[in-house]
């Protein structure tokens, strides 16, 4: 059975909504980042980056989460546009726009304004208007057809979802409203029976909620090294 270890966090929700949507049998294995289970020795042996998601399906461990889809997709042949060069050159480009930019400006945009020790002006303005506009560009995309890649729901909406769902902690509760379209495509995936299967993954497992300093420890090791 394949092996899924995942924490509540936007990435692993991404692979969630697409095993649950293809209907896939997989063993959850919860990595609770809080306390720093990413960092043990037996997950290290799985991702060197301490990250997750991570799956091990049969003799194949793949870490990364767009890596992740990419190999599900391709496996079972499911959530792919139609097969042409130019589908393929345009679903691995938007794969890789949302993982180079969505993901680690969405990232970094929460890190500075909600965790980071010193609030840094510079920072926070810096990726909110980073995220902001890798989502404006979705939006604009997004007023001109129903999905990512046209009328196909496919694994580049899946990993949108995962950031975008959160974009009211990550811009603010009103910035929805500058985002129509990539507003209406969240809903339309979030009203999804996988997709509430998904989100409710979490709750299965007892996870660290408090953000005290061994959690901020085993989250921000950098905030903690030695010079």
């Amino acid at each position: 059975m394949l092996k899924f270890f995942y924490s509540g966090q936007p990435n692993p929700i991404k692979i969630a909504l697409f095993l649950e949507e293809a209907e896939i049998e997989y063993e959850a294995i919860p990595i609770d980042v809080r306390k720093g289970d990413q960092h043990k020795e037996d997950f290290i042996a799985l991702n060197p980056n301490a990250k997750v998601p991570v799956i091990v399906d049969g003799d194949s461990c793949i870490f990364d989460s767009n890596a992740i889809l990419i190999y599900l997709a391709d496996k079972y042949q499911l959530f792919l546009p139609d097969k042409t060069t130019a589908n393929t050159g345009s679903l691995l480009s938007w794969m890789m726009f949302v993982a180079s930019g969505v993901g680690p400006y969405s990232g970094q945009a929460v890190h500075f304004q909600h965790f980071a020790p010193d609030k840094l002006p510079y920072a926070i303005k810096r990726y909110r208007f980073e995220a902001l506009r890798h989502y404006g560009i979705l939006d604009q995309r997004l007023g001109t057809m129903q999905y990512v890649l046209g009328d196909t729901y496919t694994i580049v909406d899946m990993a949108v979802w995962g950031w975008a769902r959160m974009i009211p902690f990550i811009l603010g509760e009103d910035a929805f409203l500058k985002l129509p379209n990539l507003q209406r495509l969240v809903a339309e995936i979030t009203v999804r029976p996988a997709a509430k299967r998904a989100e409710s993954l979490k709750d299965k497992h007892r996870f660290k909620t408090d953000m005290d300093e061994d959690a901020k420890r085993n989250m921000f090791p950098s905030n903690y090294q030695v010079e």
